[in-house]
């Protein structure tokens, strides 16, 4: 809007005329964990998310950079005069936090005030639910009753955004959303992927081989790979890329190859020739199956039947009457109750040069995943005991940032959360006062779990590894063996397959997947 030269635009871009400033420039996002939360939370309390689009997002804000430029030609008359930039104009170090901050400002004007769970999601209370704004610098997901109100209040007076693709969630950063017949809304990153192709066929000239039914060959160790190393810079920034895209595409939803693109991850500073047919290989498993989606499915499932270990009394343990902390701050819970559970698994030896295992976890609010983990563990463990207990410290240390982010944006959930393991020894030292570890190694893992189990806002049970989804995010493994996993998390229509599942109370803990109630099961 200023008429600006391309060299001076160039220039502004780049930041080369201005200084860091002294006070902080940093804006953030929501993450898109978080914007996963807001639309469960749409879906469970019957709202509909919208997305909305603020145009010329920067040039709404004023700077408080001195900056200023030496008018050209195109400004006719004006040309030599030095002028003032004012606006947060694209480029300038801070025009992000200024323009956060602005919409904040209208936010908080409109009744909203940043949730301690996340900043850049904003919360307020209206007749008894409470109503979300989760913001992308200037891509808005509003989750509300009144929405066509909200809408009108942002473009009149005193704001006058210029908003565009207001509307039920279609696409949002990079992912696409739709309703199946049975009007459950799927996360779906296909749209994504099918750009992922076209850039493939840019790169390569060829479209990928979707032949493939996994991301990696079963077993596979790319860490062993001995072929001719990439000399090019090109080649290897095509490597780089292909990382990369399957990184987001990770982030929107695809976690079947979360383990594969971590693993080849590690490879980016040189990838070998073998290197590049793998990320091949796992661009044409993307390709294959771009079907896949998350469903919102917001149903609680009932799994009262695991409380009994919560019965368990750990006052005479080193631990003593532990509780949970619980925030005080924490605004008051409405809206329909959450139940959080969660898988976890460990991988000994995955990378087999470092030694290290990988640490697997999924996470779920009702019956939909929130949330994936897979990375290498930090230390290399010699017995799956002790990868185990690290995996199962960290799934209960997001196990309880889960809860408190769901408390902080006034939700009400469930007393307890149910952990599900594939280690029956580690799940057994975790879950009782009077187990023992003989291995003394391991006892700042040991000690953190069994504290935790112990104030009872958790419970641990044992399943078996074909029964346990975080299986498919710690080992390169085959189709045929994890079919019946990514059924149920990846189900593109209909109801959620059919697992195995054992109505006998003997076998509770050892054939349980807890998607359907016994009654549907029946009906597929």
């Amino acid at each position: 809007s200023f008429g600006l030269r391309k060299q001076n635009q160039t220039q502004l871009r780049n930041g080369n005329l201005t200084e860091t400033p002294t006070d902080s420039v940093y804006a953030g996002v929501v993450s898109l964990r978080g914007l996963r939360i807001c639309i469960f939370l749409a879906e469970l309390n019957g709202m509909e998310a919208f997305a909305t689009d603020i145009g010329n997002a920067y040039l709404e804000a004023k700077t408080q950079e001195k900056v200023c430029i030496k008018a050209g030609p195109e400004f006719g008359e004006l040309e030599g005069h030095l002028l003032i930039i004012y606006k947060a104009l694209y480029g300038l170090r801070s025009s992000g936090k200024e323009f956060g901050d602005l919409l904040a400002d209208c936010l908080n004007d409109l009744g909203f005030q940043r949730s301690k769970a996340e900043p850049e999601i904003f919360m307020r209370e209206n007749n008894g639910i409470w109503e979300y704004v989760a913001t992308y610098v200037d891509d808005l997901c509003l989750v509300m009753k009144e929405l066509k109100k909200f809408l009108i209040l942002l473009k009149s007076k005193p704001y006058f955004f210029k908003l565009k693709g207001s509307g039920p969630l279609s696409f949002h950063l990079g992912c696409g959303f739709s309703r199946d017949a049975n009007g459950v809304l799927s996360l779906e990153p296909r749209q994504y992927i099918e750009k992922m192709i076209e850039g493939f066929e840019r790169m390569f000239g060829i479209k990928p081989n979707t032949k493939y039914t996994s991301p990696l060959e079963s077993g596979d160790h790319p860490e062993l790979d001995t072929s001719e190393f990439i000399k090019t810079e090109g080649e290897i920034q095509i490597y780089q890329s292909l990382i990369g895209s399957m990184q987001w595409a990770i982030s929107i939803g695809r976690w079947d190859c979360q383990t594969a693109v971590m693993t080849m991850s590690s490879f980016r500073a040189q990838p070998r020739k073998g290197h590049m047919e793998r990320a091949k290989r796992m661009v044409g498993y993307l390709a294959n199956f771009k079907h896949f989606n998350l469903k919102f499915r917001v149903d609680e499932p009932d799994l009262s039947r695991f409380d009994s270990k919560t019965k368990i009394d750990w006052s005479k343990s080193v631990y003593g009457n532990h509780k949970e902390e619980v925030p005080r701050d924490a605004p008051k819970p409405l809206g329909k109750r959450v139940t959080l559970f969660h898988y976890f698994d460990a991988n000994l030896m995955h990378d087999v040069l470092s030694g290290k295992a990988v640490t697997g976890c999924i996470h779920f609010a009702n019956k939909t995943p929130i949330a994936s983990f897979s990375k290498k563990q930090a230390t290399s463990e010699t017995a799956t005991y002790g990868s185990e207990f690290i995996a199962g410290r960290t799934v209960i240390e997001q196990a309880v940032d889960l809860r408190a982010t769901f408390r902080y944006l006034g939700v009400p959930i469930n007393d307890v959360s149910y952990v599900f393991g594939d280690n029956e020894s580690m799940v057994n030292s975790s879950s009782y006062p009077y187990a023992k570890l003989h291995k003394r190694h391991n006892i700042l893992s040991y000690h953190y779990v069994r504290s935790m189990i112990a104030t009872g806002a958790f419970v641990m049970h044992h399943v078996k590894s074909s029964d346990n989804l975080a299986d498919i995010l710690t080992k390169h493994w085959g189709h045929r063996s994890v079919y019946d996993l990514l059924r149920p998390l990846f189900h593109h229509v209909g109801n959620t397959a059919k697992l195995f599942y054992d109505d006998s109370p003997d076998c509770w803990d050892d054939h349980f997947v807890p998607f359907l109630d016994p009654e549907q099961e029946d009906k597929l």
